[in-house]
């Protein structure tokens, strides 16, 4: 049994995480960052679900370049091969669901 307050977490730098969970292959971990991450694919399907703060996605499709404003409680679904970056609006706490190695 864990609980945990997603608000009262920081790690020692950006983008690090605390993992909570292996579900059959698939890893659960919360995300501290106040630095946007990369530009990336993943080689599977990814939730980033935003727990605390604010976080500015942008993905590509079609060619052009997207972004919308995730609040605290909103999520967003990367299918396999969307194109993403997530840029934090200050600090943010995400909750990550992915294939184990996953980027």
């Amino acid at each position: 049994m864990k609980h945990i307050v997603s608000r009262d977490f920081v790690a020692p730098r950006a983008w690090g995480s605390l993992p909570i969970a292996i579900l059959n292959g698939t890893t659960v971990k919360l995300h501290w960052t106040d630095q946007p991450y990369r530009w990336h694919v993943n080689d599977g399907e990814e939730v980033f679900a935003v727990m605390d703060g604010q976080v500015r996605m942008h993905y590509r499709e079609g060619g052009r370049e997207h972004s919308i404003l995730l609040q605290a409680g909103d999520i967003f679904y990367a299918d396999t091969g969307t194109e993403h970056v997530a840029h934090p609006v200050g600090e943010a706490r995400i909750l990550v669901i992915e294939k184990e190695g996953s980027v």
